[in-house]
């Protein structure tokens, strides 16, 4: 089904401007995204197809169905839990169903781990987004043959400076494995000798070995890091998907404010912990918040990255301290909530 569908069919019982809109943190370039609950049509549900969420192309619309929603409630999502204590301004629809569905059900010490953990991989990835900043990594891979070096003289040279002393060319050279030394092969050089090469093809993750006549002289040892051009191919794959996928205006944000770090990722690290120390000090959650200057300080790259992290480690320590003093349960009552959903759709199913 497509969100088109669950309109018409009247299917949807809560609808909110999620995100930014619902934080008061929305700026006039901000988008609307959209999340919902529906319920899923009876003869569906009965059947053996199911459906648990339903969003459009780019995800900034996303509808979950109601055992879903339900399921993710008890588990104390943070997105769920927010989508269910939406400001009022924010709601755009509201089945008299929903009213039953309350947040006091939910609430639990399990949100020093879901809010924290979300808070974690804010960091996660306001670091990582400073690692690939601060080393940025070229279009072009490098070869196999910028991860070889030569024994020479007293030392060693990297493997293409060595050739081009000898004004040899890779081509013309020849390998062959040495016994119980692993990653160091004999070097043989020739040009009408048809050797294979040091490379077949600069994509090759493994040297070429070749026939070496008998009585041929061997020119030196190579060495050839494995380890260190494996290591690198991953890095170079995961910096090249990373620039590919990355969000443009959000990078070009970031290297506005010169600070190399994912800006809006830290500011929703503290919202998730501010949150997170609320609902543990009076067991209510909040989506609007209370220090927006603050919040569009962090987004806006106003403070330098370690200062936010030492900043980001004493809101988790509050959080902490505030789930151990906390009157919430430690987790929802499950057998309730089930309770819950089995008379929230006998009520749908019978008002359809």
């Amino acid at each position: 089904m497509t969100i088109a569908e669950l309109k018409k069919q009247q299917l949807i019982v809560l609808e909110c401007m999620s995100g930014s809109k619902a934080y008061g943190l929305n700026t006039p370039q901000s988008d609307t995204d959209l999340k919902g609950v529906f319920v899923v049509p009876r003869k569906l549900f009965l059947g053996l197809d199911s459906l648990e969420q339903v969003s459009n192309v780019t995800n900034d619309e996303v509808y979950y169905e109601l055992g879903r929603f339900i399921e993710l409630l008890a588990v104390n999502n943070p997105n769920i839990l927010e989508l269910l204590a939406s400001p009022e301004r924010c709601v755009l629809q509201r089945h008299p169903l929903m009213e039953q569905i309350r947040t006091d059900l939910f609430l639990s010490k399990l949100c020093k781990d879901t809010f924290g953990q979300f808070a974690v991989s804010q960091i996660k990835k306001a670091r990582g987004l400073n690692k690939k900043m601060v080393n940025p990594m070229e279009e072009q891979r490098k070869s196999l043959l910028d991860f070889c070096h030569v024994n020479y003289e007293n030392g060693s040279l990297p493997l293409m400076r060595f050739l081009e002393e000898q004004g040899w060319s890779q081509q013309d050279c020849g390998l062959t494995n040495i016994p119980h030394m692993k990653g160091v092969f004999g070097l043989y050089h020739g040009k009408e000798l048809g050797y294979s090469g040091i490379v077949r093809k600069l994509e090759t993750t493994e040297p070429a070995l070749s026939s070496i006549p008998k009585g041929e002289g061997q020119q030196g040892l190579l060495y050839f890091n494995k380890d260190g051009y494996s290591t690198y191919c991953k890095e170079h794959k995961a910096y090249r998907d990373w620039v590919e996928k990355r969000n443009d205006a959000r990078y070009q944000s970031t290297m506005a404010h010169g600070k190399n770090y994912d800006a809006k990722n830290m500011m929703h690290t503290f919202r998730l912990l501010e949150m997170a120390i609320e609902i543990g000090k009076t067991g209510q959650i909040n989506v609007e918040r209370p220090n927006r200057d603050f919040l569009l300080k962090v987004k806006s790259g106003a403070f330098e990255y370690e200062e936010l992290l030492e900043m980001a480690e004493a809101r988790k320590l509050e959080m902490e301290a505030a789930f151990e003093t906390s009157t919430l349960p430690d987790r929802p009552d499950r057998k309730q909530i089930n309770q819950l959903l089995i008379e929230l759709r006998e009520q749908f199913y019978k008002i359809a």
